[in-house]
Parts: C-alpha cells; structure tokens; sequence
C-alpha cells in the first residue's frame, strides 16, 4: 500500500511501570511489527504514561522514582517516549480522559505541523465529539491513537468497579486497542465471554508473543526485596537508578497496603 494511504498510528501505554521492564518496552515492539504487517498503518510514536500516585496500589514507589526509571530506559530508542502528564496529577485520572488528553495532544501536534486550514481541523473536531462507532477515531484524517496493553489489563476489564462501561466504550470502541497476549492467558476467550468486548472485537488487535518472555514488574520487586540480580531483566540504566536510589525493599512493598485502589473506591461510591 502507498505510504500515503497508511493511518499514522501512535501507541498508547498506561500503567504503574514498577519499575518498568524490557516486557514493557517489548510490547511496542511486538504492536508496532503487527499493525505494519497488516498494510494499513504506519506506527510513528509510542507514548509510556505512568500512573500518578494518587492510584493507590500496593507497592507503588514514587512517580518520580517511576518517571525517571521510564526514560532511562526509553533512551535508545528514536521512537517511544515518556510523558509525565498523567504522573504529575493531584488526584487519579481515569484512563479513559489519560487517552483523551493524548488524543488531543496529538490533533494539535498533527495541526501545526501539517498547517491545516480551519474548516478541516473544526471537522476533525466534530468527528471527535460526535463520532462514537466502531473504529470512528481513525483514518479520518489519517491519524489513529491506540490504547497498548498486555492480556492482564484485557481481562481486567470484568472486575467489578475497577472499569466504568462507558470508559471502556471509549478506549476500545472509540479508539481501539493492540493488546500483546501471554503465555497462560487466553484473551480470545474472554472476548468472547464479554458481549461488551465482542461488539468491539474488530478494534482489538491480538498479538502473540511467540518468544516466551514472562517478565513481570510484580517477580522482578520480590526479587529487588530478597536481594537478587534483576539484570537482563530490566534496562542497565533502569537498574542502576535502582541501586543507587535503594528502590524496593519490604517496606516500600507496603505502602498502600489495605488501601482500597483509587478507581474501585471512585467507581463503588458512584454505584
């Protein structure tokens, strides 16, 4: 397909990132060889946006410690980038307005630099507000935001009050998603099992994994706490930030503990 025809695309992660590991980073790898190989897009950015403190999970260190660690190991790369937006907020924000917020960063970024005239850019705009079927978030001017994910996040989506509905309407039927499956998981089954995930199955892309890789931010703490090597899992640099720092010992593992996750305790006082 010629280049001109393709939909520019920029991948979209969130989440506590601790600390953030080479899986993270491979998963953009992984979404951006499969969207390219389908001949309908081109991956131009990733986008890393860590969760602010304010999430309350058991076990989450400091945004800081997080966004640091985040661009240390996005250094190498001509690609993938870390934005301190979400992080930096005073309370938790929901994921859903966290893609929001970056879709309307990304409008205005493509606006200066393509210098559209204003009748299209206010047509961009209605079909931002009002557009709200399957897919309605790209090709309209060439430019996708896509919601990136590991198979975890995928099935996270069925504990109670940890998502609003709408919320997932938005992310997956507004914007669309690339979700990086695991040895383990079996996504596919759950989509199937969720008749909210199978009206929008066809903005789902799936992808396998074919080297296993069962790195996991939760193994590599244990390991931080009980005093063995993380390397090789996680970035040089990324390592190094933690020994000189001493992050993750068995007191910052229960920071938070017995509070109740900001978006279950939001979205049960709503309910």
């Amino acid at each position: 397909m010629d280049g001109q025809h393709l939909t520019k695309v920029v991948l979209l992660a969130c989440g506590s990132f601790n600390p953030i590991t080479n899986m993270h980073l491979r998963m953009f790898e992984l979404a951006r060889d499969h969207l390219e190989d389908t001949g309908q897009y081109r991956v131009v950015k990733g986008i890393i946006s860590p969760v602010g403190d304010a999430y309350k999970k058991k076990g989450l260190i400091e945004a800081r410690h997080r966004l640091e660690m985040a661009r240390l190991s996005t250094d190498s790369s001509d690609w993938i980038t870390v934005d301190p937006w979400e992080s930096l907020q005073p309370e938790w924000v929901e994921t859903a307005k966290v893609v929001r917020h970056y879709y309307k960063e990304m409008l205005e970024a493509e606006q200066n630099t393509d210098d559209l005239d204003t009748v299209k850019y206010a047509k961009k705009r209605r079909i931002e507000e009002n557009h709200f079927g399957a897919s309605s978030h790209q090709k309209k001017d060439g430019l996708q935001l896509m919601f990136l994910c590991g198979a975890d996040v995928l099935e996270s989506f069925g504990v109670p009050n940890l998502w609003k509905q709408e919320d997932i309407d938005e992310i997956v039927g507004r914007y669309g998603m690339v979700c990086i499956t695991r040895s383990g998981s079996d996504p596919h089954k759950f989509i199937h099992q969720s008749d909210k995930l199978w009206q929008y199955r066809q903005n789902i892309h799936m992808v396998r994994e074919w080297v296993t890789n069962e790195i996991s931010a939760t193994q590599v703490r244990r390991s931080l706490r009980r005093g063995r090597s993380v390397r090789y899992l996680l970035p040089d640099g990324v390592v190094h930030y933690i020994q000189e720092h001493a992050l993750y010992s068995a007191e910052s593992e229960q920071r938070n503990a017995g509070v109740v996750l900001a978006p279950i305790q939001k979205n049960t006082e709503v309910s």
